[in-house]
């Protein structure tokens, strides 16, 4: 019989430094799950990353709310993110969906009742994606139509390639983890000035969230060299920033990161409890439609 550990796919025990509000949410995390069909190469499977391993997870962290990411491993089949919804709850979690351009209307509206509030193009390493960039512009236009947003991941490479059709887009862009600033460069990358610009237009979010994907310092280092990256997001635009683990953290098979640590950076690069409070609470109710918290009024 397998040990598991404590909490599955995530280093240490102890809780974070800061407790986190009422109304806390992780923006972004992911659930794999064998039950479900499996696509491209096996290797990307996670184990110990079902619901009921990540609610060990919510209970450290202390978060209220969840936003489950479609992986790559499991394709355009979203049953495994709809079900994830149905088992935390309809008013305690939403989901960001894979689709391509043949997913039907019907297919939509049925994502849209699950839970769905957006769709994801993992394009940062073209390898075995089942999506790709010829496929952003006709889909935008018809998700904009649900109210729903585009989230992406992409390098910033391709985000400066693609500027013109950044700008072009009709609906609401979440650039995925930081919007991915290579280190040393960081906040002096040209992809920075192209999205400060595109947060001018108002429909363009981004997430705090992996810390430890461009990190050069590492754990050891506390990902020192990204906090001017995160901290330089929150002085641009705090009104449209949100939170996630990135649990299971896929990309570290081997040393998987400790989520208390990398909830606590948050303290760090926002040490003002009200702009937290609004990054954890109020954004992610307002992207992700969740219903009012009547208890989380803005601490003063």
């Amino acid at each position: 019989m397998r040990l598991r550990c404590v909490y599955p796919n995530s280093s240490g025990t102890g809780k974070p430094a800061t407790p986190a509000p009422d109304g806390a949410c992780d923006a972004h995390m992911h659930i794999y799950d064998r039950r479900f069909p499996m696509f491209g190469s096996p290797q990307a499977m996670v184990d110990d990353a079902t619901v009921e391993d990540y609610l060990l997870l919510q209970q450290r962290i202390r978060t209220q709310r969840t936003v489950i990411v479609q992986p790559r491993v499991h394709g355009t089949d979203n049953r495994v993110t709809l079900a994830a919804i149905r088992a935390l709850g309809r008013d305690a979690s939403r989901g960001v969906a894979v689709v391509r351009p043949d997913v039907t209307d019907d297919e939509l509206e049925r994502l849209h009742e699950g839970g769905i509030r957006g769709i994801r193009f993992t394009l940062y390493t073209p390898t075995n994606a089942v999506t790709e960039f010829g496929m952003v512009e006709p889909l935008a236009r018809r998700v904009h139509a649900l109210g729903w947003h585009l989230q992406l991941h992409w390098n910033a490479r391709q985000i400066v390639e693609h500027a013109a059709m950044l700008e072009r887009l009709p609906c609401t862009i979440v650039f995925d983890h930081m919007a991915r600033l290579p280190l040393p460069a960081g906040p002096a990358d040209p992809a920075r000035a192209i999205v400060l610009r595109l947060l001018e237009n108002g429909r363009t979010w981004i997430k705090l969230s992996g810390a430890y994907l461009d990190s050069q310092v590492g754990a050891a280092g506390g990902y020192a060299d990204v906090d001017p990256i995160a901290q330089g997001w929150v002085r641009a635009a705090s009104e449209r920033l949100v939170w996630g683990s990135d649990w299971p953290h896929s990309t570290e098979p081997t040393a998987k990161p400790d989520d208390a640590v990398l909830f606590d950076l948050l303290t760090l690069w926002i040490p003002d409890e009200a702009t937290r409070h609004r990054v954890l609470v109020q954004n992610p109710a307002s992207l992700y439609d969740f219903p009012a918290i009547n208890s989380t009024e803005t601490p003063s």
